[in-house]
């Protein structure tokens, strides 16, 4: 016998929401803006008490400031890890800030976090693109034959990644040695 996963789940109170904003908690480690969004989503779909739609973010707004109070949720702790993990993957300075826009982080965390990336990193562009470079085996990971010939087309992929001109530029430029040089710094 099969179950229907999609069976509405009933929310009675504000402990109702509590509890399914915990288990979102526990699989994902999400932002504010997430997580209300997901509530309001779950909670609407649960037709809750019939309320309107004004009394329903009200009720999910005192349950995630009731979390941050807790320190259960922290939109701080958020834009440091996703911010990091976006580095290593080769995010550029643009993207990253963009990513983090979208998740609902505001300006002066974003401005706060974007300005320790740089502290902490020396041209973090630089080696952001190094990575993607290896990643899609373009540029200097190309062989020497062929890299004139895809230099136009390596830095459209770059520029389409968020880096800047001069970044790529650099990027595409270097050389087998001092390549090896750089990849040792990452």
């Amino acid at each position: 016998m099969r179950f229907n996963k999609s069976a509405k789940q009933s929310i009675n109170n504000r402990e109702d929401i509590k509890e399914l904003s915990l288990k979102y908690l526990d699989k994902y480690q999400p932002s504010k803006k997430d997580l209300r969004f997901y509530l309001y989503r779950k909670v609407l779909d649960t037709d809750y008490l019939n309320k309107d739609k004004e009394s329903i973010l009200q009720e999910i707004d005192m349950v995630i400031a009731n979390l941050e109070s807790m320190g259960v949720i922290n939109d701080t702790i958020y834009s440091e890890i996703k911010s990091k993990n976006y580095l290593k993957k080769g995010y550029s300075l643009n993207k990253i800030r963009m990513n983090l826009a979208q998740k609902g982080i505001d300006g002066d965390l974003l401005k706060k976090t974007m300005n320790d990336i740089q502290k902490d990193n020396v041209d973090p562009d630089f080696y952001a693109a190094i990575r993607v470079c290896r990643r899609r085996r373009i540029g200097p990971y190309r062989p020497d034959a062929n890299r004139e010939i895809f230099y136009t087309k390596d830095t459209g992929v770059l520029a389409r990644a968020g880096f800047s001109y001069a970044t790529s530029k650099n990027v595409l430029g270097l050389d087998k040695k001092e390549l090896k040089i750089f990849e040792k710094k990452i």
